[in-house]
Parts: structure tokens; C-alpha cells; sequence
């Protein structure tokens, strides 16, 4: 994986060539292999962070100019299907075999839309069309790879990480975007298309957004993750025989590579399916694990008994609580952006430990999103049935329910008034009194208008429902996973790859009846039943642990001086939020009060 910045005039100057390369080096643990860079004259220049993964010689060194020299560019990720690509150019001249190469021949011939389709990869791609004066910011269809951008009218400057936007001249004066500090405490990242400061935005997953000669922008969205989609019929025998075949295929696609690969394997299904795929393919991976001495989120002990029954060497890293905390001062320095999610720390600390061993590795994520793993589906959906009644009578069911059956039909998700609202709450952890006391007006504050991940409509049909939260799932928590994984796994110089979200297992997902999914309330019955088909020595798990952290505990502790510092600086001023209030918060925590790990993590993440 590899980090870029490029910054493209329409009026005014460029900045200096050391200014700029004092940014680009904000991403050098995206690429510490080597540096490129590239100007013309006043108008733009490109630079780029080599993480060396396919043809480790100078032929895949950025910035690119292609072969008729009619584009420029640089590319973050991989191509699986690039020597597919291939084999379909007229052009034969290659000097390496990188997919970079590949993109360069396929941009020649194909132009860039047509290019774009016929991806199967991860990628964030900045393009410069020097016959049409255009430049195109492009993004992959699941939104793996991040790409921020910085647009005034005047400038366009695009990186891989969000603090070379928010740090470049043009942009670090500019002022917070109300509608998405908000979006961002609800939320607890900042999902595509917004960025935190006014004229700053990222391309979201799946979309080209093009500038013209004169800087005009048009954007289009060339793969998007539909609602519903047209199921095959078949039986969930079959279904699963579709998913074993398409996961073991995914998976070799994805161990292209010309440096060491491994897998990260906890004790989910996921990830030991990726693993099992590995091993099927007659692959035997280093895996890496992180166990911990709290009970309720170690999983080594489970993810130790797959690796034995798959024959796999497995590097184990069973840190104390004392020892994880060790690392939280350098797993910050990952945080390039704000983002709520305080499992960045394991994630960052096994991404540390496979990195001493390998330099590429697997993970299972994009499962759950796919194959419906969150309890949440069944929460909503538990309420189908009476969710269109007016809200005096589901507030009447929902008593009923709770006093007299202990909420066996119904639960507190009916009393929303509807499923898209009641889904989008699921992922709220500030309460909406905690932000009026720290800022009333931000409580007021409508949410961006093209905020529309939650934007569906009721329905009766629970297939059509589930449709409907598989697509927000994979537009909302899926891309705070993905970006926790990014910054996690970049800050180690390590590029994580995720098969689940192949095209082809994509499309193959959606071309299955979603109620196969669940049997009973159990949801992700057929990725769990395909497990126990391929590792049937070890127990289907009962309970879903997760990948966290106790922060509860150790922030009535050991992490509560470092917050107090962060939160009550003056940092909270800067973002018009009471720190009076932001106190009350950390003392009633402090205290055993009540439990505002998520919320004190999501300012700390806004404010460091």
C-alpha cells in the first residue's frame, strides 16, 4: 500500500516544493520503500510513497506517465484481475509486471471510465488526462482505500490521508463544518463524501469525480451496492456451495504478491474462513493474533484451536492490560483524522506484529456487512410487523410487550418512528442530551443534506428490509471498519487486503436470499455453517465477542489524566463544544456513574 498527494492549480500558485514534500511526508509509513515526485512548471505537481508489494524494481516506481504520455497519475492499492487486464491490451511492451503498468496501458486504450469498470482491486487513483486538461479522482467500489480531497474553486489538492488536506496552506484556516462535527459525534467517524472543515470532502466508494479544463466538477458513481437485488432460486445447500467456491477464489486472487503474506486470525468466523480459503489453495500463511487478559474480549484461546486443526504457524501476542496501554501514545499517532472507534488499538497491534513477519496479510472484514452478522438486523426486523402503526399504538404494543411477555415480540426499536431512523440510532452512542449540554446549537444543527445512508423507506417484506440495511451497513459501519483498518494497519507500513469484498463475492452476496442467512434469531447462518463444514473440530461460537479494548475500566484509570488533558484543552473551544460539560462527563465516568467510554473516545479522537 502507498500514500499520494497532488496538488493542481486553476488560479493562483502552486506551493513550494518543500512545503509539499513536508506534507507528503505526513504519509511516508504509507510507503517507506521510496519517494516520487513530478512538476509541471506552475500548474500541478504529484508525489508518492512506495510500499513495494508487486515488482519490487524501479518499473512500478510513481508518479506514472504512461506510454503515449497522455496520462499522469498515481495509484494506493492492488489489482487483483491486473494479468487478466493484460492479456486483453494491444500493448505488449512491458518492462515489469505491476499492476501500475497495467493501469497505465489499460488508461491508453480504454480511457479512464472504461478502465475504472474492469477493476477488481482496492484502489485510490488521482489521474491527469493532458489532452483533456482533466483531472479524475477515482475510488473503489467498497470504498476500501481512502481518498481526501481539498476544493476551493481556485485549487485541488488530493491525498491519501486527511491531514494533508487539513495541514496544506490553502486549507488549514478554513473553518469546521457544523452539519458534519455533528454527523461525526452521532456517527462516530466521518463518512464519504464529507470532510470536517469547509471546501474539504473524500470521493466516496465506488465514484469518479472529474474536473474539467476549467475546473468544473461532475461526479459519478460507476459501481454502487444496490438495495435488493434479483435472488437465484436455490436452496441454502447451494447457496453455500456458491459462497465456498467464490471465498476460495477470492482469496487466491488477493495472495498476489512479490513480498511475504500472511492472515490475521482472531476467533470469528471470518477471519478463519480466509485462513481455511488459504490453506485450501494449498497455502500456508503465517497468521497473527492478539490475545488479552480480559475475559470478555480475548478470543486466543479460540482462534489457537483453529489454528492447529488448519495446520497453521500462528504468532500469538498475549499483552497484559498494562502492556496495551504501553502502545496507546504511539497507536495515536495513527489517528490522522477523527474516527470513534477505540478497537483502532488491537487492530494497530497486531498490524505491528504481522508487520515483523510479513508485509502483506488477510483479513475477514466485510463479512458481517455481507452476510448479515449484527444482532442489529434482528432488532430491527424483530419489529416489522408493527413499525407502520402511529406511535401512540407501538408505544401501547411496546409496554404491553415489555411488562407482560419480558419484550419477546418487540423491543425498544419500535418506539422510533421508523426502521431507517430506528437503524441509524442503533449506531449512536451520544445521547442527544449529552450534545445539547455541549452545544445547543450543534444539537439543532440538521445533518448534511446528502447524508442518505439511512435514507430507505419502511417496509412489511423482511427480505426487502434486510436489503435495505445490508446497503447502510455497507455504507456506514462497514467504512469506519475499513478506515480504522487503514490507518491502523498504514501507521505499520503493512497493506491489509480483504477478500470478502471481492467484486465477485460482492454481487455473489446479493444474488442470495437474504432470509438464508438466518435460521431462527441466529443471523450469519451460512458463512457459520460453511465454517463448521470446513473445521468441524471446533465449536460454532456462542457469543459474538468482537476485536476491543476494556477502555471503561481504563479510563476510570489508567488513561484518565491523559483524556482529562486532551478534553479539557482548549482544543474543545476550537470546535464550540462545553467543556464544563465534556468534565461532568469524564467525572460521572470516572466515578462509575455511567458508561461514556464512546463518547470520550470520539472527542479525544476529534481533539489529539
Amino acid at each position: 500500500m502507498c500514500g499520494f498527494l497532488t496538488e493542481l492549480v486553476y488560479a493562483g500558485d502552486l506551493i513550494d516544493q518543500q512545503q509539499f514534500l513536508k506534507l507528503l511526508d505526513l504519509s511516508q509509513r504509507r510507503g517507506p520503500d521510496s519517494q516520487g515526485y513530478w512538476r509541471e512548471q506552475a500548474a500541478m505537481q504529484f508525489g508518492f510513497n512506495r510500499l513495494a508489494i508487486l515488482d519490487l524494481s524501479q518499473n512500478a516506481n510513481q508518479p506514472v506517465l504512461s506510454y503515449a504520455k497522455r496520462y499522469r497519475f498515481v495509484f494506493n492499492g492492488e489489482i487483483y484481475n491486473h494479468q487478466d487486464l493484460r492479456k486483453k491490451l494491444k500493448f505488449e511492451a512491458f518492462r515489469g509486471n505491476s499492476d501500475t503498468e497495467t493501469l497505465a496501458a489499460c488508461f491508453e486504450e480504454w480511457g479512464v471510465t472504461e478502465t475504472i469498470k474492469a477493476l477488481n482491486g482496492m484502489f485510490a487513483i488521482c489521474v491527469y488526462d493532458t489532452l483533456e486538461k482533466s483531472t479524475y479522482l477515482i475510488r473503489d467500489f467498497a470504498g476500501i482505500k481512502p481518498l481526501f480531497y481539498g476544493w476551493d474553486g481556485k485549487k485541488l489538492v488530493a491525498a491519501s490521508q486527511f491531514d494533508q488536506i487539513s495541514k496544506h496552506p490553502d486549507f488549514s484556516s478554513k473553518s469546521v463544518n457544523p452539519s458534519v462535527l455533528k454527523l461525526y459525534l452521532q456517527q462516530h467517524f466521518i463518512p464519504a463524501p464529507f470532510g470536517l472543515y469547509e471546501d474539504t470532502f473524500q470521493v466516496r466508494p465506488g465514484e469518479i469525480v472529474k474536473f474539467d479544463a476549467k475546473g468544473t466538477c461532475t461526479k459519478n458513481r460507476y459501481w454502487e451496492l444496490q438495495k435488493s437485488a434479483l435472488t437465484k432460486e436455490e436452496n441454502p445447500v447451494e447457496a453455500i456451495d456458491r459462497i465456498d467456491a467464490a471465498l476460495n477464489k477470492a482469496v487466491l486472487k488477493q495472495t498476489l504478491s512479490d513480498v511475504p503474506l500472511g492472515a490475521f486470525l482472531s476467533g470469528g468466523v471470518d477471519s478463519a474462513l480466509v485462513c481455511s480459503s488459504l490453506k485450501r489453495n494449498a497455502i500456508s500463511p503465517k497468521v497473527f493474533t492478539i490475545g488479552s487478559d480480559s475475559k470478555t474480549h480475548d478470543e486466543s484461546a479460540r482462534s489457537k484451536a483453529f489454528a492447529d486443526s488448519l495446520e497453521l504457524q500462528q504468532h500469538l501476542w498475549h499483552l497484559t492490560a498494562t502492556e496495551s496501554l504501553s502502545y496507546w501514545d504511539e497507536a495515536m499517532q495513527a489517528v490522522h483524522e477523527p474516527i470513534g472507534d477505540f478497537s483502532l488499538l488491537p487492530t494497530f497491534l497486531v498490524s505491528k506484529l504481522a508487520k515483523k513477519h510479513v508485509s502483506v496479510a488477510l483479513s475477514g472484514d466485510g463479512g458481517d456487512e455481507l452476510f448479515f452478522g449484527y444482532e442489529r438486523f434482528n432488532s430491527v426486523a424483530k419489529n416489522i410487523g408493527f413499525q407502520h402503526y402511529p406511535a401512540n399504538l407501538r408505544k401501547l404494543i411496546y409496554a404491553t410487550d415489555r411488562y407482560t411477555f419480558n419484550k419477546k415480540y418487540v423491543n425498544e426499536v419500535l418506539l422510533a418512528s421508523s426502521q431507517a431512523v430506528a437503524h441509524q440510532g442503533l449506531h449512536q452512542r451520544f445521547r442527544q442530551r449529552d450534545l445539547e449540554a455541549l452545544n445547543p446549537d450543534l444539537a439543532a444543527k440538521p445533518l448534511p443534506d446528502d447524508f442518505d445512508v439511512f435514507s430507505y423507506p419502511n417496509t412489511k417484506n423482511k427480505r426487502e428490509l434486510l436489503g435495505y440495511m445490508r446497503q447502510a451497513e455497507f455504507y456506514g459501519m462497514m467504512q469506519k471498519t475499513l478506515r480504522k483498518v487503514d490507518l491502523a494497519s498504514m501507521e505499520n507500513s503493512l497493506e491489509v487486503r480483504v477478500p470478502f469484498l471481492d467484486k465477485e463475492l460482492i454481487e455473489l452476496a446479493l444474488s442470495i436470499d437474504p432470509l438464508y442467512n438466518f435460521k431462527g434469531q441466529k443471523q450469519k447462518y451460512l458463512l457459520k455453517k460453511l465454517l463448521h463444514q470446513r473445521i468441524p473440530q471446533v465449536p460454532l461460537e456462542t457469543q459474538k465477542k468482537g476485536f476491543s479494548i476494556p477502555l471503561a475500566g481504563w479510563l476510570r484509570q489508567a488513561l484518565y489524566e491523559k483524556f482529562a488533558d486532551t478534553l479539557l484543552s482548549n482544543k474543545a473551544d476550537d470546535f464550540g463544544l462545553n467543556k464544563e460539560h465534556i468534565e461532568s462527563m469524564l467525572q460521572a465516568h470516572k466515578e462509575g456513574k455511567a458508561d461514556y467510554k464512546w463518547p470520550l473516545f470520539t472527542l479525544y479522537t476529534l481533539m489529539k
